[in-house]
């Protein structure tokens, strides 16, 4: 009962990454505020893990075992592949349009924006996947009945997280999820949420990268959506053709 109470008060702390975006983001239009307090959802994690009785930051799965520099690499350049797809796609079906003008301009600035974007990028994705994700799959102590039911989970999880984007209505929220999925199965094949944060700091950072190699702008707002719900849904289909690791779905033991 004890740990199930440590495990609750962790998980109101980890909720710190959401007051970034509410706070930091739509209340005080600071993104220094916004990005500290991400930061700091990711620091205070490691004491939280600690606290729980894990070995660094264990209690979320973040390891260095199972192959994780693979994992991370590997999910980091799919994705970015996967977001430059997408919008190739879209520019040849319509559904994107390009805006050559500033193709140029964008291109320099990237150069002297990039160490900010990778950091940016990598810190806004762990922290999600550590709230979402890492902490449901170890530190909530729950026994999940198959690989299933726990990606569904988490993606129900990832999806209500999304406050901000909720009134956005039911394609939001399936977008979500298909993302959630996604990178669900990532960490529960891999053992390693390493992998997850490889998809999702490459879908984000590959969001920063197409806005200076392929600057476009949205011309079709219905079908936008679809096309990176396809993207994540052949991403879901990689994971699950990859062998799985020894470590997938296993609660290795990671306690001090």
């Amino acid at each position: 009962m004890q740990n199930r109470w440590r495990a609750a008060f962790a998980f109101v702390v980890l909720w710190l990454y959401k007051l970034a975006e509410g706070v930091g983001g739509r209340w005080l239009h600071s993104y220094p505020v916004q990005a500290g307090l991400m930061l700091a959802c990711v620091l205070l994690a490691w004491p939280l893990s600690r606290w729980l009785g894990y070995r660094g930051y264990g209690a979320y799965a973040l390891t260095r075992r199972h192959g994780w520099q693979t994992w991370l690499s590997a999910g980091l350049l799919l994705a970015v592949l996967a977001k430059f797809g997408v919008v190739w796609l879209g520019l040849h079906l319509g559904v994107y349009t390009a805006d050559a003008a500033t193709q140029t301009n964008a291109l320099t600035a990237l150069s002297s924006a990039l160490p900010l974007l990778l950091l940016a990028t990598f810190v806004a994705s762990l922290a999600e996947d550590i709230l979402t994700r890492g902490f449901w799959y170890r530190a909530a102590g729950i026994r999940w009945r198959g690989g299933v039911v726990f990606v569904l989970a988490s993606s129900a999880i990832y999806v209500l997280s999304q406050i901000t984007l909720m009134g956005n209505g039911p394609l939001e929220w399936l977008t979500l999820f298909c993302f959630g999925l996604a990178y669900a199965a990532a960490l529960w094949r891999s053992g390693s949420l390493w992998a997850a944060v490889g998809l999702h700091w490459g879908w984000n950072l590959g969001n920063g990268l197409v806005d200076a190699a392929l600057p476009a702008s949205v011309a079709d707002a219905r079908l936008a959506p679809w096309l990176s719900i396809g993207a994540h849904l052949l991403l879901l289909l990689l994971v699950l053709a990859l062998p799985r690791s020894r470590a997938g779905s296993q609660v290795v033991d990671e306690r001090q």
